[in-house]
């Protein structure tokens, strides 16, 4: 059976934020915002740096829950949004992953931790023997007159640019 197919012991106590039960690698988020809210276990009346995401699913039927940012976790995402202030934290990709060597109290604990490092984002390229995008491309640029909207979103080179070009006249 796979780890993923698998059920983590801490499943059963059911918490309202993301912990290191849910993820089972390292994985690739998008933070939609990041707001100071009160617990929500109501354990504590701490405020917390709360991240929510713009996936709304962790894996096909599994919600995403949000995730209360440490200190460690909330520097991770200052340098990589660039910003010390959490209204900037938003359309920011993290990678989140399992930390066994987390220090909690006396005790040492599995934590999730947000990877110093931007995800390494590998965009698609058009290319004419990728037939639905090339096509995609073709109408993006009849509709448009041009390729913004494709590049936005992938790499076409200038050769192949003009070559939609000349199908599309």
């Amino acid at each position: 059976m796979s780890e993923i197919a698998k059920t983590h012991y801490r499943k059963a106590f059911n918490s309202p934020y993301l912990s290191s039960a849910d993820i089972v690698g390292p994985t690739v988020l998008t933070i939609a915002r990041v707001t100071l809210e009160l617990d929500k276990t109501k354990k504590t009346k701490d405020l917390f740096n709360t991240a929510y995401f713009v996936e709304r699913e962790l894996r096909q039927g599994e919600a995403l829950k949000p995730m209360i940012l440490n200190a460690s976790n909330s520097k991770a995402l200052k340098d990589l949004a660039g910003s010390h202030f959490i209204e900037d934290w938003q359309n920011v990709k993290v990678t989140i992953y399992v930390d066994p060597n987390v220090r909690f109290g006396r005790d040492t604990v599995e934590g999730l931790r947000i990877s110093p490092q931007p995800p390494a984002i590998t965009r698609a390229v058009i290319t004419k023997d990728k037939t639905t995008m090339w096509e995609n491309a073709k109408a993006a640029y009849l509709r448009d007159g041009n390729f913004d909207a494709v590049l936005a979103r992938a790499d076409i080179s200038e050769e192949d640019q003009k070559a939609i070009i000349n199908e599309c006249a």
